[in-house]
């Protein structure tokens, strides 16, 4: 690394590249061959690969699985807990009624499953809405339909 002369806080500047003859840079083995199509969770498909955390496996002829697994929570509203809270001392204890106010809170997982030939990977992505279901089983119907040509 070197530094411009006369300015002692400058930008360093990168040495040239050496050009010698039948030195080729070698691609990154962490960084895509080629754009990132679609990406779910920790895996990106480009048009001839899925990386994945653990290696990389052919999308050509590739099948994918989606499966949803849904929880129901009961839970006490925000709202609720303040207005308990904040009328106590006008309702003389009354306003504590207002904690059993439940509200049903979905939430969960939906697994992304890509099976290559002895290869395969499961993916897990955290989902709060069904609309995040539907969107997945879309991006996945549009990886089976790359994965066919």
């Amino acid at each position: 690394m070197t530094f411009p002369s006369g300015d002692p806080w400058g930008v360093p500047s990168s040495p040239p590249a050496s050009e010698t003859p039948g030195q080729a840079e070698t691609p990154d083995p962490l960084e895509p061959a080629g754009p990132v199509i679609v990406e779910i969770a920790e895996m990106q498909i480009t048009s001839t690969q899925v990386h994945t955390p653990v290696g990389d496996l052919p999308l050509a002829g590739s099948r994918w699985l989606v499966t949803d697994h849904w929880t129901s929570q009961r839970r006490t509203p925000m709202w609720a807990k303040i207005l308990a809270f904040a009328g106590i001392c006008f309702t003389a204890g009354l306003s504590l009624f207002l904690l059993m106010f439940k509200e049903q809170v979905a939430q969960g997982t939906v697994n992304v499953t890509v099976t290559s030939g002895q290869q395969q990977y499961v993916s897990r992505v955290p989902v709060q809405h069904e609309d995040d279901v539907a969107a997945l089983n879309q991006q996945v119907n549009y990886i089976r339909s790359l994965a066919a040509l």
